[in-house]
């Protein structure tokens, strides 16, 4: 009878061994993430070199919604720039003050609005810029009085107002139906929040709103004056003399000497 070689089987470590072996060597064979992403890359462009312009679409696509994002430049500066100080007294009608710089190269035209159109109203209501021109607006606004003994500190005003610009071709007058006729133009240029200031704690707020107060009422006396006579001329420290008056004195003095004369 041949005898027959009984053969053994694998030891549980050689078995474990040929199992993870394949495994081992596949996982270091496979190349990193970012080597496979900038393999495919650089393989992609070199099938196709002239590209199919999907990257650029994707680029402009990208580039459009950044710009939707960026805040459009604003044509106007603001002092203060996002609040309207008003003194507190209640029952009264107090007035604010904010300045409007036009800081583009190009005529603006600005509106003010506000959520409470019966309390408050502006002077100015609107106006036309030049580049460079500023503006001292007066805000009017009646302050209710308080309830339940309120303090100034808790008091909080829902009313808000709103300052808009548009861009117009040159110098005009004001016409709020602009505003209506291009709205496509309009840009909103700040919201601004009432803050009230207590009249008898002195503060910096307090002081620059009295002295923009100031200088709009000076302005607005100034444009009321009217234009000078040019039949008149400034002589000395403000004495005025009239022409035809000086006239008039010749000529009588003219008749005196040739009345002398005469005799």
């Amino acid at each position: 009878m041949a005898m027959v070689e009984e053969r053994q089987p694998p030891s549980e470590g050689k078995l474990w061994g040929l199992i993870k072996l394949p495994f081992r060597n596949s996982q270091s064979a496979a190349p990193p993430p970012h080597s496979y992403d900038y393999h495919n890359y650089q393989s992609n462009n070199n099938n196709n070199p002239q590209g199919d312009g999907s990257a650029t679409t994707s680029n402009n696509s990208v580039s459009s919604v950044a710009r939707s994002l960026i805040p459009p430049r604003r044509r106007l500066k603001l002092d203060p720039s996002n609040k309207l100080f008003f003194p507190h007294e209640p029952g009264k009608q107090v007035r604010s003050a904010i300045k409007i710089k036009n800081r583009s190269k190009s005529h603006v035209a600005f509106k003010f609005q506000t959520t409470a159109p019966k309390s408050c109203f502006m002077r100015p209501p609107g106006a036309v810029l030049a580049p460079g021109e500023n503006i001292i607006a007066t805000v009017f606004k009646f302050v209710e009085p308080p309830e339940n003994n309120e303090k100034l500190t808790d008091q909080k005003s829902k009313v808000k107002f709103k300052i808009m610009s548009l861009k117009v071709k040159g110098p005009m007058d004001y016409q709020p139906e602009l505003f209506d006729e291009q709205k496509d133009q309009v840009a909103v240029e700040q919201i601004l929040r009432v803050v009230f200031l207590d009249v008898e704690r002195p503060s910096s707020a307090l002081e620059k709103l009295n002295l923009m107060l100031a200088e709009a009422e000076a302005a607005l006396e100034a444009r009321k004056k009217p234009p000078e006579d040019p039949g008149h001329k400034f002589v000395g420290e403000g004495l005025v003399i009239d022409e035809w008056k000086e006239r008039r004195e010749r000529y009588l003095a003219r008749q005196q000497t040739d009345g002398v004369d005469s005799v």
